[in-house]
């Protein structure tokens, strides 16, 4: 059968059309599925960035913890010793407070001391008085000088009591001048402060001070044989021993247990 030339020619101008159009579709399918590629490419780059970022943030919080729980443990040890360093510091300055008071008192407690250390001396027996005076004057010309430091002072007024508080802690012996009508040279024997005595070098005469009465009273031949030992002991010539001696002055008078032991052995 034969169909008309007309109706052939439209046939094949819409398949024609048919044909084009579907190209066009196609390729718009190809660019938006391009874009779609594209856009999901771009949205899993933005989701692993944002995955990293996330666990760069979950690492640091970590190691934050870490530290914290670090830091908290060293300060839980440090505490006690910061208590501690802060009573002493509390100490440090009220001990300061105090000193600063002392300090502008001192002056006048190394007056006071000096005073009381001269009325002892002139109180006690005259055992080597002129030294010990001249150490107390020596004291007082030290205060008075403003070219001495505070501390050198202070360091000698204690160095003077100290020495003063040993004449009552031992056994003494040495030559010097026995004062009287007739001064002569003789043997001084010192037991602490509670017996004081002299011998003369030929061993016939001696005497034992008598605090009350302020003057020498003799001793007879077997106390001044005593005398001798004492002051063999005192020169480290014999063993130390028990002494029979008349004392100077009461035990109770002698200001220290030291000084009554010595007054025992005496």
């Amino acid at each position: 059968m034969t169909y008309p030339q007309p109706r052939l020619r439209l046939a094949v101008a819409g398949l024609a059309l048919l044909m084009a159009g579907t190209a066009t579709a196609q390729s718009t399918l190809r660019d938006e599925a391009l874009d779609a590629q594209r856009s999901q490419a771009e949205l899993q780059a933005r989701i692993d960035n944002a995955d990293d970022d996330v666990r760069d943030k979950l690492q640091a919080l970590r190691q934050a913890r870490q530290e914290t729980r670090r830091l908290s443990a060293y300060n839980a040890e440090l505490a006690p010793l910061v208590e501690r360093q802060s009573e002493t510091l509390t100490r440090r300055d009220e001990a300061l407070s105090t000193l600063a008071g002392t300090r502008e008192a001192l002056p006048g407690l190394m007056r006071d001391m000096v005073e009381r250390l001269r009325a002892w001396v002139e109180r006690d027996m005259p055992f080597l008085h002129d030294e010990r005076v001249a150490r107390v004057e020596s004291l007082e010309e030290r205060l008075a000088d403003p070219e001495t430091s505070r501390d050198e002072k202070l360091s000698r007024v204690l160095a003077a009591w100290r020495a003063e508080l040993d004449y009552g802690r031992g056994i003494d012996a040495w030559r010097g001048r026995l004062a009287g009508d007739t001064p002569r040279e003789v043997d001084f024997l010192r037991l602490g402060r509670v017996g004081w005595y002299y011998l003369a070098p030929d061993g016939r005469q001696g005497g034992v001070w008598d605090a009350a009465q302020g003057e020498w009273r003799p001793l007879d031949d077997a106390a001044r044989d005593e005398v001798r030992k004492g002051l063999a002991i005192a020169h480290e010539r014999r063993a130390p021993a028990l002494l029979n001696l008349p004392i100077s002055q009461p035990i109770s008078q002698s200001g220290s247990r030291s000084e009554a032991s010595a007054g025992e052995d005496a």
